[in-house]
């Protein structure tokens, strides 16, 4: 992997190379299809948000990673406060070159950052090259998630 990767907060301009990126994966080529609108809208959202990070990694002029973290506040384990990292995801053409370790290690300095005590992620279940990345970050497999779609 390049030195020249950076990693930084996305910009409303980065959404189509963002799009591209989630896109280009066995789940969200079926599942990212609204039209560019739609993303724009979220991503003002996001924006007024302080808790809620959307982070693009950029080489050579081109977003060839991004993740979202979001940050959340509780009671339970002592009131830890946690990172939940989403939509992870790395350009085909830098996998296992160090990039997504890059983006995992960005992840982390910002969570800690804002003060967080645990990282936390979910991985669609048919993504086992993702799950071994994850376990040699030092990820455990601790929980058993859900979701519900509120359409």
């Amino acid at each position: 992997m390049s030195s020249d990767l950076i990693f930084r907060p996305a910009a409303q301009a980065d959404i189509p190379e963002i799009l591209a990126l989630l896109r280009d994966d066995m789940r969200g080529q079926g599942r990212e299809g609204a039209d560019l609108a739609t993303y724009e809208a979220a991503f003002a959202r996001m924006q007024s948000s302080p808790e809620a990070y959307l982070i693009v990694g950029v080489q050579g002029g081109r977003v060839v990673a991004t993740y979202t973290m979001h940050v959340m506040h509780g009671l339970s384990r002592s009131a830890t406060t946690r990172a939940q990292i989403e939509a992870v995801r790395v350009s085909a053409d830098l996998r296992g070159q160090g990039a997504g370790k890059a983006l995992m290690a960005d992840a982390e300095t910002r969570a800690r950052a804002a003060g967080a005590c645990l990282m936390q992620l979910t991985s669609d279940k048919a993504r086992d090259g993702a799950h071994q990345f994850y376990a040699a970050l030092g990820f455990t497999p601790s929980h058993i998630g859900f979701k519900r779609e509120l359409s």
